[in-house]
């Protein structure tokens, strides 16, 4: 099998979790990267073997608005220190892919310049889409241009233009050699040209055995996308819906019918499609569950149906995290992984325990999957030799299955045994278990706690959660600052007013719009 068939993956927001400024002032490189050696350890310990970590090249803001692709953002270091970063994982025994955001580029991004500078010109015009000098937008270029999701910001390229085509091709060639990585995730790949992934498949082939291919995909048919020919996996959107909304809704044949429907399409066999609960873009799993007890059920079945389960930082700690007045800021917080290691946690003994049965189970790389017993609150399936039972009821459940046998639950270290072909399972309200056969050689596990009670560790201040000082106020006009040092400015003159407190702080860190800040900062008598 493949690496990528049998990895659990850790998913890192790498600008937020190193407290990175929301602008990049382009200034001389902090070495933020380097925030980010101890979470391997950590990483490796609760069993994941493989490391989403993106976007990372220089950029304007969010990282997906690409200023060059060949240089680590300034905001995050250099290229030697992803390059020691990288070694350090694959010397812990953890596979690492990077963001590949191909559809678009940021405006600094020297093509979109050079168009800027020489207008019809210019040698880089067919670069981008539908570039029309007879249009305008609100940076009052002179010229307009095809974008993604309405955001002039983000410059969407020719992905038909064979300049273009090699540019990025060799681009990942690069990252192959500079930092010996190990695959991609392609950012929107749900819009990306079908012959550019088909071109990025074949060169999958060339720079390094097992290189993998995992594309953005929300919507749609995710076989057209993930097949022999283009991408080997991407997003699975639609099971991460039903995971939560299953359970706030008491409804389990959600879960059911995607998984059957995926199964039909051929997902699950020839593709393992890249599971999860939440990311990046979407809320923390701990806030979109109504009931926190269902953190244990949906993890359960995280790890155990047809997939490539990943773990988003911070998340197997329980933390919550919502979208807040259009802002992403919240769901990609900087961490303190010390002061979230310094008490016992429930969710992160859970989650810890589901990767090291994935890691020894086999059955959970490549297992047939059976349904066994479905109602709207209990479900039952066998993944190979394994039998895997879930309750979303607060009730104890009992379930009734074909088998043979002795069992032990993985998480409970509780036991059955089959009679006359059937297999009395049960186990407590709000929870789930992964049910081992007895025999040889079969592991053992350590039973964890069952009761959930999601903590909610306030995120630190980005600057201030590493210990480093807070952004020094500097002596000049505000219509001169940056974005972190207006704010900066503004928690300095609320300071002066009276104590901070946490949200205070926090709805100044979230809001990273320079005008709405200049505003703020000069309302101040």
């Amino acid at each position: 099998m493949a690496w990528y068939e049998k990895a659990v993956f850790y998913h890192i927001y790498p600008l937020g979790l190193t407290g990175a400024p929301a602008q990049n002032p382009y200034a001389e490189p902090v070495h933020r990267l380097d925030r980010l050696l101890p979470w391997i350890d950590h990483i490796k310990s609760i069993g994941c073997t493989g490391l989403y970590i993106g976007p990372l090249f220089e950029s304007v803001g969010h990282g997906y608005e690409t200023t060059d692709y060949r240089r680590v953002d300034s905001r995050l270091g250099t290229n030697d220190d992803l390059r020691r970063f990288v070694e350090k994982c694959h010397a812990a025994g953890i596979r690492v892919i990077l963001d590949g955001v191909f559809n678009h580029t940021g405006r600094d991004f020297f093509a979109f310049r050079d168009i800027q500078q020489y207008r019809q010109n210019s040698r880089y015009l067919n670069w981008y889409c539908n570039v029309n000098f007879g249009g305008n937008n609100e940076y009052n270029d002179g010229f307009c241009y095809d974008n993604w999701g309405g955001y002039n910001l983000l410059v969407r390229l020719n992905l038909r233009n064979p300049e273009v085509r090699d540019y990025l091709l060799d681009t990942i060639r690069f990252w192959v050699k500079a930092f010996d990585i190990d695959g991609l995730r392609l950012d929107t790949a749900d819009v990306l040209d079908f012959d550019f992934m088909r071109s990025l498949r074949a060169l999958a082939g060339e720079v390094k055995p097992e290189f993998w291919l995992m594309g953005e995909v929300i919507h749609g048919d995710y076989a057209r996308w993930a097949n022999e020919n283009t991408l080997h996996s991407v997003t699975n959107y639609h099971l991460h819906k039903a995971l939560y909304s299953a359970h706030n809704d008491h409804n389990y044949f959600e879960i059911a019918h995607t998984v059957k429907r995926q199964m039909d399409l051929g997902i699950g066999r020839g593709v393992r499609l890249y599971s999860f609960v939440d990311n990046h873009d979407v809320e923390r799993i701990a806030t979109k569950l109504n009931n926190k007890a269902h953190y244990l059920p949906v993890h359960v079945l995280l790890f155990t149906l047809p997939g490539v389960p990943s773990i988003y930082y911070g998340s197997e700690f329980g933390i919550e995290g919502r979208k807040e007045r259009g802002s992403d800021a919240s769901l990609r917080p900087c961490l303190d992984l010390e002061a979230l290691k310094a008490a016992p946690n429930p969710c992160l003994e859970i989650v810890t325990a589901l990767g090291r049965v994935y890691n020894r189970e086999s059955a959970l790389w490549y297992g047939d999957y059976r349904e066994l017993q479905l109602t709207t609150t209990k479900y039952a399936f066998a993944r190979g030799d394994l039998i895997v039972t879930v309750n979303n009821d607060g009730n104890p459940a009992a379930f009734d299955v074909a088998g043979e046998g002795s069992y032990t639950g993985a998480l409970t270290g509780a036991t059955a045994t089959a009679e006359n072909g059937r297999l009395r399972l049960e186990i407590p309200g709000d929870s789930g278990e992964i049910w081992i056969p007895q025999g040889d050689g079969r592991p053992r596990y350590e039973p964890v706690r069952q009761k959930i009670e999601v903590p909610k560790p306030a995120p630190k201040p980005a600057e201030a959660a590493q210990g480093a000082p807070a952004v020094a106020v500097p002596d000049k006009p505000f219509d001169e600052m940056s974005v972190e040092e207006l704010q900066a400015a503004i928690l300095a003159k609320m300071a002066a007013n009276g104590p901070l407190t946490d949200r205070m702080q926090r709805e100044v860190r979230e809001n990273t719009h320079r005008g709405s800040l200049l505003n703020w900062v000069k309302s101040f008598r």
